[in-house]
Parts: structure tokens; C-alpha cells; sequence
């Protein structure tokens, strides 16, 4: 299941370069934040309700261009941090061989974006994600989700605004993740998500589909902890539309990687926490985040 959304900054990049330079998904933003899940994403729980808790920041000094050179000014600014509560209902149903799952991520954003003697930060409520998954356990280490999550613009937005929290239309996200638990050897998980955007009714803008590949890979040192990597592959399928014509030279790509930890306490609580650096982008940001999350059953 996808986790959280919003916290990916939504940036004017023509108003604030004065160019047509970056282009990539209107803004440079995306209703996915690449490299939100980590370890455990493809185990659901037990039938039950619970609450995951999501806290991000992520900085930027600069945005790439298409051929992957710098865009921006040296005084370029970007910082978000975000905390996102995640609902889930494993519910005991079975569908398809699995047991039926639901969720709703409701994220708070905070974002500010500095150039020059610009400056402008904003916070609130960002787009709500809500979706159903079926989960598999294959056996006691390997687990999967099948879903399918939708994306509402409950973010606040305006378009004369070059900074928004809100992308200001629908997207759709089909996914599968799969994880291989093991308390005292390897341990691997993945999300491949496809992100398919709807067009932005205020600038009569469709970003272009995404994919996104979040992964991590680690050890198990016994009594709860594993250490290892994390991060994501990001590439952008098609080139962004405005007015009904494509643009040219608007894909976006990107990879992140950093040093990831967990610790589960084995009665139902875990904690993880990943520092991911991006590089090899175009048409994104390319910076540095901190992502932590945890699970509290009820």
C-alpha cells in the first residue's frame, strides 16, 4: 500500500527561474514521494486496526534540468517536512486467495521554497490517499500487497501561487510490494507503484505517468534489529501535456540511495528510519530526506 503523499513539493519552476527549463510533471512535484516505504512494506498485519505514523524532511539546493545540470540560481531553497497518519483495517475477509485490506493516509505538510528575495511557505492539509489491497503471506518470511490507490486533491492550491502543498487533481496508483523477513540473515522489500495523473482543471495541465520503485535490502542482527540500504528508482513514462500538446524533453528520472534501520519489538510495534540521498536527476530536485516511521496496533 502507498503510504504518503503530498510532502513532495509542488513548484512553480517557471516562476521562479523565469525559464522553460524544468518542466518534468507540472511543478517538479508528483501526488508520489519517491522513496517513502522501507522495511516491512510488503507485510500487512494481522487482521485488526491500526495506525502508522510518517514524519519526513527533505532539502533541496537545487533542480536539475533535463540533461541533468543545474537550473537554478546558487541561492535556491527548498525544504518540506511532513507528518502523515496512516489508518489501516486488515480485515479478516478473504479475496482472491488473500485477506481484503484498507487504508487512508492523511498527511500535514509543511513547505517553503526560497530564490533570491523570494520567499513563500505554506502549510495545511495535503492530498488525502485512501485505496483497498489484498495481502498474501506466502509463508512466514514472505509476504506481498496487491492494491490500488487513489489520490484526492484535498490539498489547498492556487494557481497564481508559484508554491503549493495541493496538486489540484486526481491520480491512480496501482501497486505491488513484496517482503522477505528474516530476524537473523537477509532481509528485502520493494513497491513498484505506477502512478497515472489526472489534468490539473486550473492550468489545463497533465503531468506525464510515473514510475516508481522504492526498495530496501538488509541484515538481521537479532533481537529486533535490522541495518542496511534504502531508497528508489523514479522515471517518468511520457512527457507532460498542456492544452492537449505534449512537450518536449519534459520526462524526469532519478535515483536515491542511503543507510536504512529497523528495530521490531516482536508484539506488534516496529520503527524505521532511512537517510536517502538523491542524485542523477532531471527535471526534479535533487536533495537529501530523513524518513522515519511507526506502527502502533489497537
Amino acid at each position: 500500500m502507498n503510504l504518503l503523499r503530498s510532502a513532495a513539493p509542488w513548484i512553480s519552476a517557471f516562476a521562479l527561474l523565469g525559464a522553460g527549463t524544468v518542466q518534468a510533471t507540472e511543478g517538479g512535484g508528483s501526488t508520489y514521494n519517491p522513496g517513502v516505504e522501507n522495511f516491512l512494506v510488503g507485510a500487512a498485519p494481522p487482521p485488526g486496526f491500526y495506525v502508522l505514523e510518517y514524519l519526513t524532511h527533505y532539502r533541496a539546493n537545487k533542480v536539475m534540468d533535463s540533461n541533468g545540470n543545474v537550473a537554478t540560481p546558487p541561492d535556491f531553497k527548498l525544504r518540506a517536512t511532513a507528518a502523515a497518519t496512516r489508518f489501516v483495517w486488515s480485515t479478516p475477509t478473504q479475496v482472491a486467495g488473500g485477506n481484503l485490506v484498507m487504508h487512508a493516509i492523511v498527511p500535514l505538510v509543511n513547505l517553503k521554497v526560497s530564490v533570491g528575495a523570494f520567499s513563500q511557505s505554506k502549510t495545511g492539509l495535503g492530498d488525502i490517499t485512501f485505496g483497498p489491497g489484498i495481502a498474501y503471506h506466502h509463508s512466514p518470511a514472505l509476504h506481498s500487497v496487491v492494491g490500488l490507490d487513489f489520490v484526492a486533491p484535498t490539498g489547498r492550491y492556487k494557481s497564481t501561487d508559484p508554491v503549493n502543498i495541493g496538486r489540484n487533481y486526481w491520480s491512480l496508483q496501482p501497486l505491488y510490494t513484496m517482503s522477505y523477513i528474516n530476524p537473523n540473515g537477509f532481509n528485502g522489500d520493494f513497491k513498484a507503484t505506477l502512478n497515472i495523473n489526472g489534468k490539473n482543471s486550473a492550468t489545463q495541465y497533465k503531468s506525464g505517468d510515473e514510475f516508481i520503485l522504492d526498495y530496501s535490502a538488509g541484515y538481521g542482527l537479532g533481537n529486533g534489529w535490522v541495518v542496511g540500504v534504502g531508497g528508489y528508482v523514479y522515471e517518468q513514462l511520457n512527457d507532460d501535456k498542456q492544452n492537449g500538446a505534449s512537450l518536449a524533453n519534459s520526462k524526469a528520472s532519478s535515483f536515491a540511495i542511503g543507510p536504512s534501520l529497523k528495530y521490531d519489538n516482536g508484539k506488534g510495534w516496529f520503527i524505521t528510519a532511512k537517510l536517502q540521498k538523491e542524485s542523477n536527476a532531471k527535471n526534479r530536485p535533487e536533495g537529501t530526506a530523513l524518513w522515519i516511521k511507526t506502527m502502533i496496533p489497537f
